[in-house]
């Protein structure tokens, strides 16, 4: 992602601000469709502070949703991104919001949720990661979840204009019933699932394009209509400014 940054008096500490403009196929969230499966409009900024070993950040997150939390959702991020050695860690606080959502109650929906990242590159062009995340009970709103997902990326050779990156991620996920009965992580029956995506992501200057296949462990059995949470492939495309 593409950024600009103004120092500040002593020339190591910055200003930074990273925008990003993205139009995807589909809003898959940890491998279920939030979206019905329609495409979706999802900008993003982020405001950084600091320096290369420690960079304090907020971030601002949208996309359209479909109901009962639609018609859009603004998700607030902030936290900071430490480096110790070759490990780069990313400590932050998740804020999902949902405006004028169809449920009574305009918070109804609304929760917080905790993440911790580390990442290493342990050989050229290569990173590999581990991220946790955990939703305190939340009432209602959402109940108590736990979240691991690794991830890994290679950077491929560059192809005519193109950057090419093949990455792809494993992520499992479990929670407890909220106030409904219901679990929180897909609204369903199941207490827990596995998901998983692998794709290519072609970058041309500020331009990527990025295709992606989905799926889960999710069947009809878990109370949920399987239409959005059965494998399939999404098609992203965007561009970074300034």
């Amino acid at each position: 992602m593409s950024s600009a940054a103004l120092a500040d008096g002593d020339g190591e500490r910055k200003f930074g601000y990273s925008i990003a403009i993205t139009g995807t196929s589909d809003y898959i969230f940890r491998g279920i469709s939030f979206n019905n499966e329609d495409p979706a409009f999802q900008p993003f900024i982020e405001f950084t502070y600091g320096t290369p070993n420690l960079t304090w950040y907020l971030d601002f997150w949208g996309s359209n949703i479909a109901e009962p939390f639609g018609p859009f959702e603004l998700d607030i991020y902030a936290g900071v991104r430490p480096v110790t050695g070759p490990v780069s860690w990313d400590l932050g606080v998740l804020y999902y919001t949902y405006p004028n959502n169809s449920i009574p109650g305009s918070s109804e929906g609304d929760y917080v949720e905790f993440k911790i990242a580390a990442s290493i590159t342990p050989v050229t062009n290569l990173t590999t990661g581990l991220t946790g995340y955990y939703t305190p009970d939340q009432g209602a709103n959402y109940g108590e979840t736990w979240t691991i997902e690794g991830n890994a990326a290679y950077t491929l050779p560059n192809f005519h204009i193109f950057t090419p990156v093949i990455s792809g991620a494993v992520g499992y996920t479990a929670g407890t019933r909220n106030e409904e009965g219901l679990v929180s992580i897909c609204a369903c029956e199941a207490d827990n699932y596995v998901y998983w995506n692998a794709g290519l992501k072609l970058t041309v200057d500020k331009y990527f394009m990025d295709f992606r296949y989905w799926d889960t462990n999710l069947s009809r059995s878990d109370g949920i209509d399987t239409s959005f949470t059965d494998s399939r492939f999404v098609f992203t495309a965007g561009v970074n400014l300034p």
